[in-house]
C-alpha cells in the first residue's frame, strides 16, 4: 500500500469538501438568500443531479484516460466551482449558486469512479477489503464532520464560508493527487463511440450474477434509505415524541454505524464468508426499521438509535465488501463504467424513494410510511438470499487485466 496513503489523503480532502459543500447549500439557501422550502429543495435537486448525469460519461472517460489527471482536474474544477458558489450565495444569485453546486458535485463523481478504479492498480487484491474500508471510514468522518462545522460557521459568521472551506479541501485534494500513479488506461485504438462504451459496461454488469445481484440489492435499499429519510423527523417527533434535539442525537446513531463498521470491516472481512457480509448489511437494516417502527410502543430513544445505528451498521460491512468484490471480478478495462451504471441505479431510485414514503405518509400515516421501509428493506435482504451472492463462500479470483 505504498502508494495508497496518497489517495487515501486526496479521497478524504475531496469528502470534506462535497459534505462542507453538502451541509453548506441549504443554509445558505435560507440564511443567505432568504429561500423557502421550493427554492430550497431545487437548489438541492441541482447539486444531487450531477450523480445522475455525470456518472455515465464519466465512468467511460475513467476507462479511457489517466486516473491521475482525472482526479487532479476534477478536483481543481471542484475547487473553482465552490468558490464560485460562495461569491453567488453572498451576493444572493441563486441559479449561479445552483449551478455552481451541480459543476462541485461533478468533480466530486469523477473522483470517486476514478478512485475505485486505481485501487486495484495500488494494493494486492487481499488487501482490497483494508483499502476500501479506509477510503470509506474517512468518508464517513467527513460526513459526521461537517454538518457540524458548516452550521458553526453559519451561526457565528457567514453561511458562505462553508463552501470557502470546501474549495479549500478540494484545492489541497488536487494537490495531493498530483503525486499519484497514472493508473492504467485503455488503450486508444479500442475505443468504441460512448454510447457503445456505456452499453457494455452495463452489459457486463447485469450478466454478471455477482454485479446483478449488487445492482439489485442497492436499488432496493437505497429507494427504502430514502423513503425512511423523507419520514424520520416527522415519525421522531410525532410518534415518538422526541424534539428536535434528541432527535438529532438519535439520527446520530447512523454515523457511529458508519465508523464501527468501516473499522471491523477488515477484520470480519479476512474471518467471515463474504456471503454472510453481503446477507447480513440488508438484515440488519430491515430489522433496524422494524426497531423504528416499535419505538412509539415502548423503545423510545433508545430503540430510535439503536435502529439508526443497525443502519449505519451493516450497510457499511456491505459497501466495503461488495466494492472489493465488483474491483475484482470488473476488468481493468471496464471498473469506471460498472461503478457508474451502479452509481446511476443507487441515485436514480433515491427521489424515487422519498416521494414513496413522503406520499404515503400523507395518505395513509407516518406508521404506513415506515412500513413500506420495512418491505423495501427486506426486499433487498432477499436478493442476497436468493443470487450467486449468498453462494460466496470466499472472495471471487481477480479478472484478468
Amino acid at each position: 500500500m505504498s502508494r495508497f496513503p496518497t489517495l487515501l489523503a486526496a479521497v478524504g480532502l475531496s469528502h470534506v469538501a462535497d459534505q462542507m459543500a453538502l451541509a453548506a447549500l441549504p443554509l445558505c439557501a435560507v440564511l443567505a438568500l432568504g429561500a423557502g422550502p421550493g427554492l430550497t429543495g431545487a437548489l438541492v435537486a441541482a447539486q444531487g443531479a450531477a450523480w445522475l448525469l455525470v456518472s455515465l460519461p464519466a465512468g467511460v472517460v475513467v476507462d479511457r484516460g489517466s486516473k491521475r489527471r482525472l482526479i487532479v482536474g476534477a478536483q481543481v474544477a471542484a475547487a473553482l466551482a465552490c468558490a464560485l458558489a460562495a461569491l453567488a450565495a453572498s451576493q444572493g444569485a441563486g441559479p449561479l449558486l445552483g449551478f455552481a453546486s451541480f459543476v462541485g458535485t461533478g468533480g466530486t463523481v469523477v473522483l470517486a469512479l476514478a478512485a475505485l478504479a486505481l485501487v486495484p492498480h495500488l494494493v494486492p487484491a487481499g488487501e482490497l477489503p483494508k483499502a476500501n474500508a479506509r477510503l470509506e471510514l474517512a468518508r464517513a468522518g467527513a460526513a459526521l464532520a461537517a454538518p457540524v462545522l458548516a452550521g458553526f460557521l453559519a451561526e457565528r459568521a457567514n453561511p458562505a464560508l462553508g463552501f470557502a472551506v470546501a474549495a479549500l479541501a478540494a484545492a489541497l485534494a488536487a494537490l495531493v493527487a498530483a503525486r499519484l500513479p497514472e493508473g492504467v488506461a485503455q488503450a486508444a485504438p479500442a475505443r468504441p463511440p460512448v454510447t457503445r462504451a456505456i452499453r457494455e459496461g452495463a452489459d457486463f454488469a447485469l450478466r454478471h450474477p455477482l454485479l446483478r445481484g449488487i445492482v439489485l440489492c442497492a436499488v432496493f435499499w437505497n429507494f427504502a434509505f430514502f423513503a425512511l429519510l423523507a419520514v424520520a423527523v416527522p415519525f421522531a417527533l410525532e410518534r415518538i415524541g422526541l424534539d428536535a434535539a434528541r432527535t438529532g442525537l438519535m439520527q446520530g446513531g447512523y454515523g457511529v454505524g458508519l465508523i464501527l463498521g468501516a473499522l471491523v470491516a477488515p477484520g470480519l472481512l479476512a474471518r467471515v464468508a463474504p456471503r454472510s457480509i453481503l446477507i447480513a448489511g440488508p438484515v440488519l437494516s430491515t430489522l433496524a426499521a422494524a426497531l423504528l417502527w416499535t419505538a412509539p410502543r415502548g423503545g423510545g430513544f433508545a430503540a430510535g438509535a439503536a435502529a439508526y445505528f443497525l443502519i449505519g451498521f451493516g450497510p457499511m460491512l456491505w459497501l466495503i465488501c461488495q466494492t472489493s468484490i465488483r474491483q475484482l471480478v470488473t476488468p481493468a478495462a471496464l471498473l469506471g463504467r460498472v461503478a457508474a451504471l451502479i452509481q446511476v441505479a443507487i441515485y436514480g431510485v433515491r427521489p424515487l424513494g422519498a416521494l414513496a414514503g413522503g406520499t404515503l405518509a400523507a395518505v395513509a400515516g407516518l406508521d404506513a410510511a415506515v412500513t413500506l421501509v420495512i418491505v423495501a428493506f427486506a426486499l433487498s435482504a432477499l436478493v442476497p438470499l436468493v443470487s450467486a451472492l449468498g453462494q460466496l463462500r470466499s472472495m471471487p479470483a481477480a479478472s484478468p487485466a
